[in-house]
């Protein structure tokens, strides 16, 4: 185990140092350890305290460090397909995928590559620029690699960037993702760790912490958040989000989920999440990890306009976009797009790579010459 990784498998929520430095100084590049402004030492207190401040003020903090880091009137917009429906055999309590939940799902084996693609070909034509492929896996068998495999370089092929959530990794499965060339990988923590066991029994914290740690050795960004409005209270809020700001690097992507309630699984009767709770939730992920793109996922189909530019103000910069996420409904396409045009922001383009630090001696750019 490397010394990165181990640091993935231990949770942080005894972490109580603090940082003199400003959570809300510009930062030099990607999401990161070492950069600069950072914070990976942040007390369960210290985000209580924010979650406590008077609304306004919360978003004007969330706001000024949004604008400091990312254009404040572009969105990245993603597209998520099912790659493989149902069967899954653990027993996450929000989940209508889980063979232990009657919710009428029908289960469907994982898609061949031709279809994924027409997928992916249809998703950049609408303006999309990363593509997520999902599979309800505990874990992805061996044998389903090479399919997988390929549908990473396929996607990659049509310009898009490329993203898979298949359960929990090995560190062989992590690395060849990674030479296939997957730019990201999404694997949620969900909730805090005092709370999670009310949620998931079939896989630990610490599970889930490991394949985020195979992941980074691997080289691949992280996509991890979670899922709120599950009767959590708001220190399992704020210690959901502890946990991704005291990893060692803060994820590239941090999705943060509003309860679907779907009939037949546990959670089906749920009470509603105060908007403005959900609001704080995502200011207070943008002042932790500041670099980070924080993204509007699960429930979008429930939030009106209005809470829609609200969560942009306070610092989400991300959505997934189109009808169906995963096997729950989201906003239309064209839905998005007109409040968009409303708000006067544009899709965020594509990030272009910065050429090696250390090109190759044997090569030049014949351009600059």
């Amino acid at each position: 185990m490397t010394e990165s990784h181990a640091a993935y498998s231990t949770t942080s929520s005894s972490t109580t140092s603090s940082s003199t430095s400003s959570p809300s100084s510009p930062s030099a590049g990607p999401a990161g350890a070492l950069e600069p402004g950072l914070r990976h030492d942040w007390t369960r207190e210290e985000i209580q305290a924010l979650f406590a401040l008077p609304f306004n003020d919360l978003l004007f903090r969330a706001h000024s460090i949004h604008r400091a880091h990312f254009d404040p009137n572009q969105v990245q917009v993603s597209t998520l397909l099912s790659i493989k429906t149902g069967a899954c055999p653990e027993d996450c309590a929000y989940c209508p995928q889980s063979t232990r939940f009657e919710t009428g799902l029908q289960p469907e084996e994982l898609m061949e590559v031709e279809a994924v693609l027409e997928q992916a070909r249809a998703a950049a034509a609408s303006g999309a620029t990363r593509f997520c492929m999902g599979a309800a896996w505990r874990s992805p068998k061996d044998r389903d690699m090479p399919r997988v495999l390929a549908m990473v370089r396929g996607v990659k092929s049509l310009g898009l960037e490329s993203c898979m959530t298949l359960g929990m990794l090995t560190d062989d499965q992590a690395q060849e993702l990674a030479d296939a060339g997957l730019d990201y990988y999404n694997h949620n923590l969900d909730t805090s760790p005092e709370y999670y066991g009310d949620i998931i029994t079939t896989r630990t914290y610490r599970d889930r912490l490991e394949t985020l740690g195979y992941v980074r050795d691997a080289g691949m960004k992280i996509c991890s958040g979670g899922i709120v409005g599950m009767g959590e209270d708001q220190s399992d809020r704020a210690g959901l989000l502890q946990q991704l700001a005291n990893l060692p690097e803060h994820p590239e992507s941090v999705p943060i989920n509003m309860l679907v309630r779907v009939e037949g699984t546990p959670l089906a009767d749920e009470a509603d999440l105060d908007p403005f709770e959900f609001i704080r939730t995502i200011a207070v992920a943008r002042i932790l990890m500041p670099a980070s793109h924080v993204r509007l996922s699960a429930g979008r189909e429930e939030m009106n306009e209005q809470m829609h530019a609200l969560a942009y103000f306070a610092g989400a910069n991300s959505i997934f976009y189109g009808e169906r996420l995963l096997t729950t409904p989201n906003p239309e396409a064209n839905r998005d797009m007109a409040l968009f045009a409303r708000l006067g922001i544009e899709p965020e383009p594509r990030a272009v790579s910065a050429a090696p630090a250390d090109p190759d001696p044997r090569f030049y750019d014949a351009a600059a010459r």
